[in-house]
């Protein structure tokens, strides 16, 4: 399995994220096939992989989740078919479940300014958290990106982002985001700093770096929701502010252009209630 995972790292540019993922779905694969006896690559055959995915679909996975172990599986078995491991691909012609399809739910723009600004303390972790929500907003940041910030990826009005498949982008840092981000570095994070620091933007109470589980908790005990929320409403708000599409696609470091049309029928509905609120006619 780590060779596989070695090599698919290597040719498709896998997120850390991803391969730990792949590595999960995988071992979790193998088990269900020593249950049921098979020890051997040889051994695993049509059946037992259909067998484990109606598995997952009992077992109450999201559609989203079952797609995502069914390729790590195909991914498998078809690395191993090249490499004459296995006699033939046990995973061809598996059925795919579609993905539902499901509009992310943006926050109010009224509401969450009116939240954020609540946030005005100045003790350090208030400091913090106000930075780590203006800036998840203001950029539209994933949750892991935000997390892995280093001091020196801030830059005046920019800061550079490391993002799925060790993709390095820019992304522009202005207004509240800036202000209290600028804030955070001047009176928060200096007395938040100890040895194990480093250069780790964002600081736990006792100086550590804050991983992508923290960012969750801060946003999940200031706002009530989760850091995702906050990057659903950043493009949101931006395409019904009449952003472009692409500009949109390049801010939120997606590589497919119809990741980011999700948010365009958020867009619509927008525009049909502001049509029927304003045209005399409607």
């Amino acid at each position: 399995m780590g060779e596989f995972l070695g090599r698919a790292a290597a040719e498709r540019n896998l997120s850390a994220h991803t391969r730990q993922a792949y590595r999960r779905d995988l071992a979790q694969f193998f088990d269900f096939c020593d249950r049921l006896g098979i020890t051997t690559l040889h051994g695993v055959d049509r059946q037992a992989v259909r067998r484990w995915q109606a598995q997952l679909g009992t077992r109450g996975f999201a559609a989203a989740s079952i797609a995502r172990k069914v390729s790590a599986v195909r991914s498998f078995f078809r690395d191993a078919a090249r490499r004459d491991l296995v006699a033939g691909d046990p995973s061809i012609g598996l059925p795919t479940r579609k993905k539902p399809s499901r509009l992310p739910r943006a926050l109010g723009a009224t509401s969450l300014a009116a939240m954020l600004d609540g946030l005005d303390g100045s003790d350090a972790l208030t400091l913090r958290d106000r930075a780590i929500l203006e800036v998840l907003y203001g950029t539209g940041l994933r949750v892991s990106e935000l997390a892995g910030l280093r001091v020196r990826d801030v830059q005046t009005e920019l800061v550079r982002v490391r993002g799925k498949g060790d993709k390095d982008r820019v992304v522009p840092l202005a207004g509240q985001a800036r202000s209290a981000l600028d804030r955070y570095l001047a009176a928060g994070r200096p007395s938040l700093v100890v040895a194990e620091s480093g250069d780790a933007l964002w600081l736990g109470a006792r100086g550590g770096p804050l991983d992508s589980r923290g960012v969750r908790r801060v946003a999940r005990s200031r706002l009530g929701t989760y850091p995702h929320a906050l990057r659903h409403s950043f493009a949101t708000h931006l395409l019904e502010r009449g952003a472009d599409l692409r500009t949109v696609q390049e801010l939120l470091g997606h590589v497919e252009l119809a990741t980011t049309q999700t948010y365009t029928a958020i867009s619509r509905h927008h525009l049909k209630a502001t049509y029927e609120r304003s045209h005399p006619r409607a």
